[in-house]
């Protein structure tokens, strides 16, 4: 800047800091006497400069003529940072501090070289942070800027490009395409390789995708009944044969084994399809039709399929290609209410996966494109594609060489599925065997009700498929004929019926009509009391305990000899005296049509069911034996009637299931073991471990021997007929069985024993609209020597005729 050019330009403000003015307004003569070069820079101080402190300039008056000034005009801004005071050089000037600045008139502060402080002077300056590149690094990357830099400035646009004229002056060189697409593609790779680190594979997945049903089945096998909302189970990938695999990734994915996850080429075309057309399209790997199925919805998005890639790619390098393939085969939809290969093996075939041929499973593959559009049940049109799917994918195994020429050859029939689904034929009776083998699973598995609803379990009960159908056909024909004889009655009358194994096996119930309208099960219901079929329980507690019939002498052994007095209403006595009731009456016992007997053995009183001697019996064992006895027979003790004379006659309201399993202890030679209806249970094909049911020691053996031949003598004065026809029989098949029967005819029973298996079966009468309380038979049990609850039991026994 020129001497003569020195301030012009500037506005009146500006040139105070050529000719500083006093607090009179006038011109500063210490400034003014020195004279001006044009060389001379503008120097802006700065003060509370601090070593730590960064420096900032603020220009408060500067205004749009500064604009103005020449093009040969420069500012030129310094800033000197003056070194650091030495406290040992007294030369060196103190600090500036608040005491060197001076207030005008209006209060405001001044620095101490007279120039007004402005409102950036009082503003605390700010500390910013800096960025230093280490020298290493910049010494590194030297050699690579110098070589990359001549390359940068050729690709850097200048528009209009030189050289060229009209509309090719602005078409980007080749080299600028090539920049630009190669940073496309590296910014795409940059951005997706984020994405792959940032997705996660879901910990949970869908509930609904994963969510199976539970089966039951036969004791032979075969499948009884299915539960759940859905009809999946899976099935290990060693379980599912090689040609049914193979057959699926032949249509649906054939170089499962080599890709990456993802299909480029299909995810493409699906994107485009999906955006550029509005509609959908396939174009998934079986690894991304997996991911959709257990991690994500079916929601057709363009997010979605992203999200899809994502996973895929990861979940392909975490987890090996079988496993996939397993966990897409057990939750892919195969129509028919089923997913899962195993299921839809059952739905279309009636077999298992593991039966399957190469041809069923090429159709089964077909069903993966849409069971809607496939299964040849629905439609003439369907039948059609499902034939050429079908044929098509039998050609597609032989040509990527997993299915002979040879073997194709033998599969020109297309193999029909069944018309409907089997898995939904449960008859309704099965349903009240399923309630007990699902109670049953629970409690001795330990699976919570939440988890046994998510599914997957298979049922092993031990129920018998032809027992159970021989004692539902029997009472079923019971319930028709009391129709029939009494129709009014006939209307709150129930059956309840249970088949014990001397080992703890339920081999069948009869439950109820209808589960759907009768939801409690009559074969487990404690109801009804037991009657005279009690009476077994006192005889065993007699011989086992012994008696005790005067104050302080011991206890002594009886014998089935034993003599008891059979009179009817004979009053019942301790060894205090004769038992008095609560109303002060004694009390007696009556036998059935108040016969008497006279002296009677306990072995011809059980056999012929006369009461009062075991009401006697009772008091002389004690009640509290006869209760403990029957407990560890098998009754529950939630059953058991008070203790008092009448325990002994039956007052306990035992189960047809408790009842069986009791004479079950004395055909086991007194060895109990507690009923199960569940003898396995697998999860996707691994065992889940059952407590083992209890056994025990209830009886002696002889004790138990001498009471079973008791009820076979009983079985044999009631059914004389019967027994005479089958001498040569009854030593390698016994029978041995009584009747019970109540004081008010409100149920009547039969329990036996045939070839060690023991059934019991009540008849009762209840209004279960109008309360619990039990109703007179009013003839639908039939008499005494020919009651229905005997029909029932010897059809279902079926013993020897």
């Amino acid at each position: 800047m020129t001497e003569a050019g020195r301030g012009e330009g500037l506005p009146e403000e500006d040139r105070e800091s050529d000719g500083r003015r006093t607090e009179a307004g006038q011109p500063d003569q210490s400034n003014t006497d020195r004279p001006v070069r044009a060389e001379e820079t503008i120097q802006l101080k700065v003060d509370a400069l601090r070593a730590d402190e960064t420096m900032q300039l603020k220009v408060d008056s500067l205004r749009e003529r500064h604009t103005s000034a020449q093009p040969h005009e420069t500012m030129q801004l310094r800033a000197f940072q003056p070194p650091p005071p030495d406290p040992s050089d007294p030369s060196d000037p103190p600090e500036r501090s608040e005491q060197s600045d001076q207030t005008d008139g209006s209060g405001r502060s001044e620095p101490s070289d007279g120039a007004p402080r402005r409102r950036g002077d009082r503003r605390k300056p700010r500390t910013r942070p800096t960025v230093t590149v280490p020298p290493a690094l910049t010494r590194r990357l030297a050699p690579l800027v110098a070589v990359a830099a001549p390359y940068a400035r050729r690709l850097k646009p200048v528009y209009p490009r030189p050289g060229r004229t009209g509309w090719r002056r602005w078409l980007p060189s080749w080299r600028q395409w090539l920049g630009a697409t190669l940073a496309a593609m590296g910014l795409s790779g940059f951005l997706l390789a984020i994405a792959y680190a940032a997705t996660d594979i879901p910990q949970n997945l869908n509930t609904y995708a994963t969510q199976q049903d539970n089966v039951y089945f036969w004791s032979d096998g075969t499948p009884m009944a299915r539960t759940g909302w859905v009809q999946r189970q899976a099935m290990p990938l060693k379980d599912i044969p090689e040609d049914v695999r193979w057959a699926v990734l032949a249509a649906e994915n054939e170089s499962f084994y080599s890709d990456p996850g993802i299909s480029f080429t299909g995810l493409s075309r699906a994107v485009w399809r999906t955006v550029g057309q509005g509609d959908t399209q396939g174009g998934s790997t079986i690894t991304q039709q997996y991911v959709k199925n257990v991690y994500l919805s079916q929601d057709q998005s363009v997010s979605r399929k992203f999200t899809e890639a994502m996973i895929s790619l990861k979940l392909d390098n975490q987890m090996s290609k079988d496993k996939i393939l397993e966990g897409y085969l057990n939750t892919s939809w195969f129509g028919r209410g089923t997913y899962g290969i195993q299921r839809a093996a059952q739905a279309y075939y009636g077999k298992d996966v593991g039966d399957l041929n190469a041809s069923e499973a090429a159709f089964l593959a077909s069903l993966l494109k849409g069971a809607g559009l496939y299964d040849p049940t629905l439609s003439e049109a369907n039948h059609r594609r499902a034939v050429e799917r079908w044929t098509w994918t039998l050609d597609r195994m032989v040509k990527i060489g997993k299915l002979s020429k040879a073997e194709r050859d033998t599969f020109r029939t297309f193999p029909e599925p069944l018309k409907r689904n089997p898995l939904y034929d449960t008859g309704q009776q099965s349903d009240y065997l399923v309630e007990l083998a699902s109670q049953y699973a629970k409690k001795t598995a330990h699976i919570t009700d939440q988890e046994f609803d998510l599914g997957g379990y298979q049922i092993y009960t031990t129920f018998d498929r032809k027992r159970e159908g021989t004692l539902t056909e029997e009472v079923t024909k019971a319930r028709k004929e009391a129709g029939k004889t009494a129709p009014g009655p006939a209307k709150t009358v129930h059956y309840g019926a249970a088949s014990v194994a001397p080992d703890g096996r339920i081999l069948a119930v009869y439950g109820g009509p209808d589960h759907r309208t009768q939801g409690y099960n009559e074969s487990n219901a404690s109801t009804v009391p037991a009657g005279s079929a009690f009476l077994p329980f006192v005889y065993a507690a007699g011989l086992e305990h012994g008696v005790i019939k005067q104050r302080d002498a011991p206890r002594e052994q009886i014998t089935p000899q034993t003599v008891y007095d059979g009179d009817d209403d004979v009053p019942v006595t301790t060894p205090e005296g004769p038992y008095w009731d609560r109303s002060g009456k004694k009390v007696s016992a009556h036998n059935d049509d108040r016969k008497s007997w006279g002296r009677i053995s306990l072995h011809q009183a059980l056999a012929n069911s006369v009461n009062t001697p075991f009401m006697q019996l009772g008091m002389d064992t004690g009640l509290d034996k006869v209760k403990q006895t029957a407990q560890a027979s098998g009754l529950l003790p939630s059953s058991m009637g008070p203790q008092v004379p009448a325990l002994s006659l039956g007052s306990s309201t035992p189960s047809a299931i408790r009842m069986a399993g009791g004479y079950a202890t004395f055909a086991a030679k007194g060895t109990h073991t507690e009923p199960y209806s569940v003898r396995r249970i697998t999860r996707n094909g691994s065992a889940v471990r059952l407590d083992t049911p209890a056994t025990r020691r209830a009886v002696g053996r002889d004790v138990a021997e001498a009471v079973t031949e008791a009820l076979g003598e009983s079985f044999r004065t009631a059914h004389p007929g019967v027994a005479s026809g089958t001498a040569a029989e009854a030593a390698t098949a016994p029978v041995a069985g009584k009747a019970g029967t109540t004081e008010d005819d409100t149920a009547a029973w039969y329990v036996g024993t045939v070839k060690s298996v023991s059934t019991a079966v009540v008849v009762y009468r209840m209004d279960l609209a109008k309360s619990l309380e039990p109703l007179p038979l009013e003839g639908v049990a039939g008499t005494r020597a020919d009651s229905v609850a005997y029909g029932i039991w010897a059809g279902a026994m079926n013993p020897p005729v």
